[in-house]
């Protein structure tokens, strides 16, 4: 079964997800098929991708499939992960990517939104970053797309209390472009990407892909690297991070001890 739908609207490529049983958790057969979507759009002639899940929906997506996290002993968010794998899609993909977010967007689906080129939000939606919850690492990745889009207080308070921030406080901060109502929000949208490919598709890309190259440019020593990469190593070889991989797959709350 499909866990997608994808769209071709005149120059608008349209990928939808659609695996409501699971709330839309990136799992790697979903992340998979995102992917082989967007490589299908290359062919096309599409100028501009909307990412959306199906309209009504109170969740755009649950984030990481937390089933498919390694019990312990080995880096959850590695650099061949599914999640990272399909931010770099996401991020190196040669036509702007809008992101059109109806209901709460939970950890993982957080950083996916908000890789996305331009993010468009109903004022119901809300964000959660929850690794927190789960006593799961956050990569350095990960860490600098959300610094990239995010003021780090806030950043902070949504890393350190995994609450959500309704889309309002994210329209005010900038990380969203625009808020619109459920019932006008799909047209905004798509009228966005038409306009968009009417522009110069050649222009567009090397613009996108040099402001990603830009917005990456942070100065990471190797041994700064390594620090981080260490103290992460510290959470997922702990008893927390199997406790909080354990207590979701049982439905209940995690007893974290700090160890």
């Amino acid at each position: 079964m499909a866990l997608i739908i994808t769209e071709k609207r005149d120059s608008t490529g349209i990928i939808t997800l659609d695996h409501a049983d699971k709330r839309n958790a990136l799992s790697e057969a979903l992340i998979q098929e995102i992917i082989a979507a967007l490589d299908g759009f290359r062919a096309l002639d599409i100028r501009a991708v909307i990412l959306r899940a199906q309209p009504g929906v109170k969740v755009w997506s649950a984030g990481h499939d937390v089933n498919e996290l390694p019990d312990g002993g080995r880096d959850p968010l590695g650099w061949n992960d599914p999640l990272r794998i399909l931010i770099r899609a996401i991020q190196e993909y040669p036509t702007p990517i809008i992101g059109l977010v109806e209901g709460s967007v939970w950890g993982g689906a957080c950083e996916v939104a908000m890789a996305c080129d331009i993010l468009v939000a109903t004022p119901e939606s809300t964000f959660a970053i929850t690794p927190a919850k789960l006593g799961v690492p956050y990569n350095l990745g990960g860490l600098m797309t959300l610094v990239n889009m995010i003021p780090l207080p806030i950043v902070k308070e949504m890393l350190f209390t995994a609450q959500p921030i309704p889309s309002e406080q994210a329209f005010n901060l900038g990380i969203i472009n625009y808020m619109k109502p459920a019932d006008e929000i799909e047209t905004f949208v798509v009228d966005m990407a038409t306009r968009i490919g009417k522009n110069s598709p050649l222009s567009i890309s090397v613009m996108k892909d040099a402001l990603r190259l830009l917005s990456s440019a942070h100065a990471v020593t190797p041994d700064l690297f390594e620090r981080i990469q260490g103290m992460r190593r510290i959470v997922y070889d702990s008893a927390d991070y199997r406790e909080g991989i354990r207590a979701f797959r049982e439905k209940r709350k995690p007893d974290f001890s700090g160890k």
